[in-house]
Parts: structure tokens; sequence; C-alpha cells
């Protein structure tokens, strides 16, 4: 540690408690350590920032930041926070994070190894590190890793054709949205993993997935992307590998210079990731001055559902009808059809409209928003239907409940196929 006796680590005691072993790793101001809990005698990790000549108040923001989000986070694939204190002691002072330690090698060790991963590994290991970036990035407000690289990927248990159990480490680079507004950003982040956007200090959930795309480029070529070729800032990697076409354009997708042709979310690179056949309907740019106001929103999803649901229902239950009471029962399901119609398209409009605005606004995920929608839609719509029909003078209360659950069920359905069109009209709307 530059301007400070650090003494000898290993008789040394933090806090009365931690003594020190070896060190894993330093940087400037920084230092992190293997301990032992001489409370629990297990191994923990020990991160150190010191009071040295090198030290910026900067750095301090960040350790504060990291030690606040490891508290809230709760991950099998993410280091426990532990115990966090200050040092303040002849020889030291500063502050530490003691948080759980994973006995595993780095990707960058297996790197430096020499070991090679198949494209088959290499996709194992991108759905793990997905699966990891979804959790922080659906985190209120989300949480931004901002230096994913080899070195703070571990591998661990790895066994035949698996690549054994992932895990995500390092969170002294993390940002959260809500820390990005309004406030001047530290460039952070290690060079050849960065997005263009992070050398300006912005970072977005899209930020972790080029780090994401970089790191699987450097395994799958065993180079630094940084020293790669590039053309308009995209890596150029394609002749330095033999993988399948739908694999090769993924990573060129996950590591697109501009953030409007990078995947929107963790949850549309991954479907990607399974059916490349699908990027088509992604990887093209968004739209400008295609944000959909709320207002728009809402009358779109009540007058479409209310109209067309009307429509769908009565006629649905018309032909229901003609088939159980030839003759009249065509005109009397008509008629009931499109009263339940109007009701439910009413109500179902204004369901959609409320779901959409809190989770599907802006809009990152189509196929996920047509799913919700369309199964919220049948549900809401085949209950509302049956309670409709025990009410309803026509019918009393002693009609067969069984009898009335396939009219309930087709005026459901046929909602249900009505909010799928609503979906389709707000993606388009939106500009994807």
């Amino acid at each position: 540690m530059s301007g400070q006796n650090i003494g000898d680590l290993s008789k040394e005691i933090l806090a009365d408690r931690y003594q020190c072993d070896r060190r894993l790793g330093k940087q400037a101001g920084r230092q992190t350590l293997l301990a032992r809990d001489l409370k629990t005698q297990q191994q923990v990790v020990v991160k150190l920032l010191s009071f040295s000549s090198d030290f910026n108040w900067e750095d301090l923001k960040l350790f504060e930041r990291e030690v606040e989000t490891l508290k809230s986070l709760s991950h099998p694939a993410i280091p426990r926070y532990l115990d966090s204190f200050e040092i303040d002691t002849p020889n030291r002072k500063g502050f530490a994070l003691v948080q759980s330690y994973i006995e595993a090698k780095s990707l960058q060790e297996h790197l430096s190894d020499g070991r090679t991963f198949s494209e088959s590994e290499v996709k194992q290991l991108a759905t793990a590190l997905l699966d990891i970036l979804a959790y922080l990035h659906q985190r209120q407000p989300p949480v931004i890793h901002r230096d994913i690289k080899p070195s703070n990927i571990l591998l661990k248990n790895r066994s035949g054709n698996s690549v054994g159990e992932v895990y995500l480490v390092d969170f002294g680079a993390v940002q959260t949205l809500a820390t990005q507004q309004g406030k001047t950003v530290t460039v952070v982040g290690t060079y050849g993993y960065m997005p263009p956007e992070q050398f300006g200090g912005r970072a977005v959930p899209a930020s972790d997935l080029y780090g994401l795309g970089a790191t699987l480029i450097a395994l799958i070529t065993k180079q630094h992307p940084a020293d790669l070729p590039q053309k308009d800032l995209q890596i150029e990697f394609e002749q330095f590998t033999q993988l399948s076409s739908g694999f090769t354009n993924w990573l060129k997708w996950m590591t697109h210079p501009s953030l409007d042709r990078r995947p929107a979310s963790v949850q549309i690179a991954k479907e990607v990731l399974e059916k490349p056949q699908q990027i088509n309907q992604y990887s093209l740019p968004l739209k400008k001055e295609k944000t959909v106001d709320t207002s728009s929103l809402f009358w779109n999803a009540i007058w479409r559902s209310t109209g067309t649901g009307a429509l769908a229902v009565g006629a649905s239950i018309a032909i229901y009808s003609t088939f159980i009471y030839p003759g009249m029962g065509t005109i009397i399901g008509g008629i009931v059809g499109v009263s339940l119609g109007l009701l439910l398209g009413l109500w179902n409009g204004i369901i959609v409209g409320i779901v959409t605005r809190l989770w599907f606004f802006p809009l990152t995920n189509p196929k996920l928003n047509r799913q919700v929608l369309s199964a919220i839609s049948i549900v809401l719509c085949t209950s509302t239907s049956i309670i409709f029909f025990w009410i309803n003078p026509l019918f009393g209360r002693n009609y067969d409940i069984i009898f009335a659950s396939a009219p309930s069920l087709i005026a459901g359905l046929s909602m249900g196929a009505n909010t799928n069109s609503i979906a389709r009209w707000y993606q388009k709307a939106s500009g994807l």
C-alpha cells in the first residue's frame, strides 16, 4: 500500500476478530485480504480502504456504496455481506468490509492456466450470468455492476460438460440508477470490457450486458477485448473463433457500441440466446419519438378492449348458443354476449392499462408483456363471466354452473386474444 506500512498481515487481527492470512488483491488505496473469523472459524474476505497518500474521497463513496449494496443483496451467486467497521490503529486507518469467501478460481485464472471453453460451456456461463444480472437489474432501484470481466467471475465444482457453479464478485464499482440522476458520475470499470457510454460516466443495465459479451469473447478468443481489431468501435472477433452464426450474431449484438442496438434487458438477451432466430425481432434500433404516453396507453387499451371485445365475445357466445338453442339461442346469445363483451371489455381495458403502466412502461420485453396480459385477461374475464351469468336475471341462480362455464371460458379466451392484439399495438407504438 502506497505511503503506509502494512506490516506483517499474517499476524494482524482486525477488530479483535479477523485474523489476516494473505493478500488476494491490491490497487491504489485498497487491498483485499483472505482472513479467518476467529469467532466462527470460517474463512472470509476483508476489503480494506486505507487513508494513504493516494486516497481520494471518491474511493470512499464507492466503498460505502459497495457496503450498502451488499447489505441489500441476497443471492447464492453473490458474496454475502458479513460485517463492516472503521479501523483506527497506529498502523492502519480506514474502513473494512467483510464478506463471505468463495473458494473458487476466476475465469481469468482459468484462462491463464490455458483452459479452453467450448461454445456449449460459454453459453452455460452466459445463461448463469444473465440470471445473476436479472436479479441485480430487477432491484429497485436497479443495481448496475459496471465491472463485468473474467477476474470478477468465479467457477466452482466443474464436472463433465458442466461449467459448474458460477459466481459474480467485486461490487467495488457498483452503481444504482438512482445515484446517477443529477450527479456527476466517476468513470469506473475496466478498459476493453466497458461500453462507450460508461466512458462518459453513464451506466444502464445494457452496460452490464456489454461487459458480459466482452467477457465471453475473451474466453473464446483467449485475447483481451482491447487487443482485438475494431471497426466503428465494434469488436471484430469472428476470425478468431469457430462459433455458430447464431451465437456470433448474439455476441455482436451484446457488444454493439450503440445502446439502441444492444439488448434492452436481460430477459430479451436470454430469450435470443435460447432462440437465435428471434434476434431480428429485437436487434433493430428503436425508432425515435415513439414513447407511448400514459393517456394514449389507457385510451387505446380501453376502446380496443371494449369495441373488439364486445364483437368477439358477442359472436362467440351467439355461435355457442345456436348449438344449444337453435333459433332463439342465436338472438339471446348475441344480446347476452354483446352485453357481457362490453362489460368485460371496459373492465379488461382498465386492468390492461394499469398492469402495463406499472410493470411494462417503457416496454422492453414485448413477448413477456403479451404473455402476462393475455393470461390475466383470460383468468379475469372467465371468472367475471361466471359471476355475470350467476347474477343475470335471464338465468337466475338455479342454473347449472358447469353449463355456464363453457360460454364463460369462451368469453375469457376471446378477451385474451383481444388483449394479445392490444399488446401488439403497444409493441408497435413503442417502436419495437
